[in-house]
């Protein structure tokens, strides 16, 4: 389901596309080379992570989020506060620790994003956990999508700003 926010600029609202569109993207090989085993909903300690990727020897915890969040072409998460994000972080986290690869997926559900970065302004504590999870070794990466009234496609890599 994609709005137009302004004339010819559209966003899709699915809450529910983010997690396919980044299943399908990684079974094309486009986030990591194939041969991958992708396993969603994926437990590990006390939370459940959207994917968990296998490749030769190594294991790749992803969270993903959806971003729908815009100002002149900037984009942030969260739109709200979210205790479960922070809490995904922090078993991102312990993942790293563990000696797995940890991955927050930022899924821009629009096109041209200019940049990502946490929407401090609303959650403060998710910035400070974010923040802390790169600082650790948890993988932030932000990816804009291609958005027509038909079709939503992971299109490419947006800059974070932590």
């Amino acid at each position: 389901m994609a709005v137009e926010k302004r004339p010819g600029y559209l966003i899709n609202m699915d809450a529910q596309a983010p997690n396919k569109l980044f299943h399908e993207w990684a079974a094309e090989g486009k986030y990591l080379p194939l041969p991958l085993a992708i396993r969603p909903e994926f437990t590990h300690g006390d939370s459940r992570f959207d994917f968990r990727l296998e490749q030769a020897d190594k294991v790749r915890l992803v969270e993903v989020k959806g971003v729908t969040l815009e100002n002149d072409g900037h984009v942030s998460f969260p739109d709200a506060p979210t205790e479960r994000g922070v809490k995904h972080l922090r078993g991102l986290m312990r993942a790293v620790q563990s000696g797995m690869e940890a991955a927050v997926v930022f899924v821009i559900q629009m096109e041209g994003a200019k940049d990502f970065s946490p929407a401090d302004q609303i959650h403060p504590e998710f910035g400070r956990a974010l923040r802390e999870a790169a600082e650790r070794g948890v993988r932030v990466e932000a990816f804009d999508c291609t958005v027509t009234p038909e079709e939503v496609r992971i299109r490419g890599a947006v800059p974070v700003l932590l």
